[in-house]
């Protein structure tokens, strides 16, 4: 017999739980911490701080400064800056980076660091095109004989007709214009936009009108109405792009700003001069009003591993003319910083540390882990009995915050596998079982420490 089956309709969506896929922002209600909100649990006068750093990146008044947010691990650290870079929202640039990553790069410290800088620094560049809009009623492909093989045509060029509510114009176009035509298969009732000076095509979506005449269903195309007004006109189109990506693009031979929208080729380091180049150019653009400045966030994690010469550099690219906000995290008390003999606090410089606004993070109390632990379940739609909930809380008091929410995964499979729906206490004894946490660890290792190989 023919064989049936039914197809789901709609996508399934990415779905991954991170450490933070819960935090939204910081939970504030203007300048004040809420106790619950936007995933954020307690650490009131920290997210308060936060606050108030968001609000100045913001108006442009915290550029090339640098934070240094310091606590015992499991404080939520890395919360705050995931938290920040939310509130920030898509046009402020926020770059994240674990010391470490400095040191495993094939280029050198300083270019890393600089590369990572300018990522932070963004703009948007306001330019106005001379370009042809509208809807294309006509098209006409010219074909001729490939000049290698007989038995196969290539475009030469083109001839269309392309209408507004207004009016109409017909162009004639070349080659380059007539292959990006087959390429991005654009028909009658497509509407584009012909960038000349470009030489770009960009196929907008299908005309509305089109669609009702030919009564087709184009469910994956984008609908949208005629354009009004004249065909030929003037376009202010804006650019969002980072420092470092005009720095590629000027970096490559005979390249101009806009190439870095349409590919090239890279090179690992870029000359000083180039950089030089750059900021000037931004600087002329911001100064006629063609140009805003978006100074953004690097957050470097555990920044007590960074050696001598990074902090002294990211003390000197503090002072620069354009900077980012630097944001440093770190669980470390007095240690030694790494490349000298020197003990001091957070294993940082203290001319850099002196520099910096510091905010602390506090050990979580009862009440707020047990809320914490409840908003990560529901997170990752995980049920918990009462029981189960209140003993969750008392392992991560007594151990760590993230020994108790990582229970949670097993504890649950365990429920599942049991048929039920919810975890139980039972449960999460029975995980704690198997899966210790660093105390005991310790306790197993000193006990039988001969046992271990040296």
């Amino acid at each position: 017999m023919p064989e049936i089956k039914e197809v789901s309709e709609s996508l399934r969506e990415w779905e991954r739980v991170a450490a933070h896929s819960h935090i939204s922002g910081l939970g504030l209600d203007g300048l004040k911490a809420k106790p619950n909100a936007g995933g954020m649990v307690g650490q009131i006068e920290a997210r308060e701080a936060a606050g108030l750093v968001v609000r100045l990146i913001k108006e442009g008044k915290f550029a090339g400064r640098a934070i240094l947010l310091a606590g015992p691990p499991g404080t939520g650290k890395t919360a705050i800056a995931t938290a920040i870079a939310r509130e920030l929202g898509r046009d402020v640039p926020f770059v994240p980076l674990a010391a470490s990553e400095i040191f495993s790069t094939d280029v050198k410290k300083t270019e890393f660091l600089t590369i990572t800088l300018r990522k932070a620094i963004g703009a948007r560049i306001h330019e106005m095109r001379k370009i042809y809009e509208g809807e294309l009623k006509e098209i006409s492909i010219e074909k001729a004989q490939h000049p290698y093989n007989p038995y196969q045509q290539i475009p030469v060029g083109a001839t269309i007709k392309i209408a507004t509510k207004d009016e109409s114009k017909k162009l004639t176009m070349d080659q380059s214009f007539a292959m990006q035509l087959l390429q991005q298969s654009i028909e009658t009732g497509d509407i584009v936009q012909i960038d000349v000076d470009s030489g770009r095509i960009v196929k907008l979506g299908k005309s509305k009108e089109s669609v009702e005449e030919k009564k087709v269903d184009l469910s994956t195309a984008q609908l949208l109405d005629v354009p009004k007004g004249k065909v030929f006109k003037e376009k202010e189109f804006i650019y969002p792009v980072t420092l470092n990506a005009l720095d590629m693009a000027s970096a490559r031979q005979g390249g101009d700003i806009f190439s870095v929208f349409f590919g090239g080729r890279e090179s690992k380091e870029i000359e000083p001069e180039v950089r030089k180049e750059v900021d000037e150019y931004i600087k002329a653009l911001v100064q006629e009003g063609r140009c805003e400045l978006l100074p953004g966030v690097v957050f470097i994690d555990e920044c007590s591993m960074l050696d001598i010469e990074v902090f002294a550099f990211l003390n000197r690219a503090l002072e620069q003319e354009l900077s980012p906000i630097i944001i440093f995290a770190t669980n470390r008390g007095f240690s030694t910083i790494r490349g000298t003999d020197v003990k001091a606090a957070h294993g940082m410089p203290l001319d850099l540390v002196d520099r910096l606004l510091i905010i602390n993070t506090k050990s979580y109390d009862k009440d707020e882990i047990k809320k914490i632990v409840e908003t990560r379940a529901k997170s990752e739609k995980i049920k918990l009995t009462e029981d189960a909930l209140g003993y969750l809380t008392d392992i991560g008091s007594k151990t760590s915050l993230r020994y108790a929410i990582q229970l949670l995964a097993p504890a649950f499979e365990v429920a599942k596998e049991k048929k039920l729906e919810k975890i139980e206490k039972e449960h999460v004894v029975y995980v704690e079982r198997l899966f210790i946490d660093v105390k005991k660890s310790v306790e197993y290792l000193r006990e039988f420490e001969k046992q271990f190989l040296a």
